[in-house]
């Protein structure tokens, strides 16, 4: 199967588990995807990534987060495209409600990192997707 937005299947994949009241998500690895997860993780929104070989290829198995039935991750939002890039500065990055329960996730030049890092570097960059 060709995947055209190797990001935006990877969170839709996540807010599919959380749907179907899945345990763990498994998607391909790659170096940015390890990142966003890795982001997920210390935001709350997963409990853990692990990688494990599966044939020749390399797979994150993400375990998900729920609070009694409630599920950790509500909605995922794709901002850039591969289509449409959407870059923001340091300061005017779009907060995902308000900031108040939701990220939204950047690719700086000094790396993938949420909004809130990114204005406290002083540092724009393209706005990757929002999470809530």
């Amino acid at each position: 199967m060709v995947v055209t937005d190797p990001i935006a299947d990877m969170l839709i994949r996540i807010k599919n588990g959380y749907l179907a009241r899945k345990k763990l998500v498994e998607v391909r690895w790659s170096k940015i995807k390890e990142r966003i997860a890795t982001i997920l993780v210390k935001e709350g929104f997963l409990k853990n990534v692990k990688l494990k070989m599966n044939g020749k290829f390399q797979i994150m198995e993400m375990e998900l987060i729920y609070h009694g039935k409630e599920a950790a991750l509500i909605q995922v939002k794709r901002i850039s495209k591969s289509s449409v890039r959407i870059y923001a500065k340091a300061k005017k990055a779009p907060q995902a409600r308000r900031g108040l329960n939701g990220i939204t996730i950047l690719t700086t030049s000094q790396g993938i990192m949420t909004s809130k890092e990114a204005a406290k570097k002083n540092i724009g960059g393209e706005v990757i997707c929002q999470i809530w």
